[in-house]
């Protein structure tokens, strides 16, 4: 479980980095992680360790009101799909 949890945190990182270069590079945010993908920041979007598959981050978008492109908000943050807690009783959708 540990090892999961730390693949999970730097998976995290990773895409919050790309997400916030994509940002600012691009001038809005990613509208999906595919896009990420698409547009050479990553090679694939990372598998969530917690639930075993690519597809299930859950994706925090963007307040309209405080976007870099208000016609379009975009992701603005990401974490894991998992109903499960932490070893430190957090759950995992919360880090």
């Amino acid at each position: 479980i540990r090892t999961k949890e730390s693949v999970l945190r730097n998976n995290l990182f990773s895409l919050r980095t790309q997400i916030d270069e994509y940002t600012y590079n691009v001038q809005k945010a990613p509208q999906t992680l595919q896009d990420l993908v698409t547009e050479g920041y990553l090679r694939a979007v990372p598998v969530d360790p917690m639930t075993g598959a690519n597809d299930k981050w859950v994706t925090v978008m963007e307040d309209p009101q405080r976007t870099v492109n208000q016609t379009e908000p975009g992701i603005f943050d990401v974490h894991s799909g998992s109903d499960k807690k932490s070893l430190e009783g957090t759950p995992y959708a919360e880090w």
